[in-house]
């Protein structure tokens, strides 16, 4: 085991590598220790040097739709009706507490990531 702090990107592609190439180690060989010891040196680089763009709710929902294939009527059980589902995701109505919650047990999705405040656009 050859294991050193991470100070470059090169470092880090290697460490990622690794991690990679032990990821099914058995549980307490030396392959396991090095993936533990491997898995903390990254994530401390990453929290130093990978700074991850906030995403707002309505994003998110309209990522989550298109990779799942979800359409805007697979949101009305979480949100509401076709007409409120069509308010948040033109960002006309905020997302309320209990759609949070429906959309967070039902998709899977962290809650955090819902809560977060948006922009909503003024009608006319």
């Amino acid at each position: 085991m050859n294991i050193h702090p991470i100070h470059t990107k090169a470092d880090y592609r290697a460490a990622l590598q690794r991690i990679d190439a032990i990821w099914d180690a058995k549980p307490k060989s030396p392959e396991a220790d090095e993936l533990e010891v491997l898995s903390l040196l990254v994530e401390e680089y990453e929290k130093k040097h990978i700074t991850v763009p906030e995403v707002d709710p309505v994003s998110l929902l309209l990522h989550v739709m298109e990779a799942r294939q979800l359409s805007r009527k697979d949101l009305e059980p979480y949100i509401g009706s076709r007409a409120r589902v069509a308010e948040v995701l033109n960002r006309v109505r905020p997302l309320s507490l209990e759609m949070i919650r429906r959309l967070s047990a039902g998709l899977e999705l962290p809650a955090d990531l819902l809560i977060a405040g948006y922009e909503l656009r003024e009608v006319a």
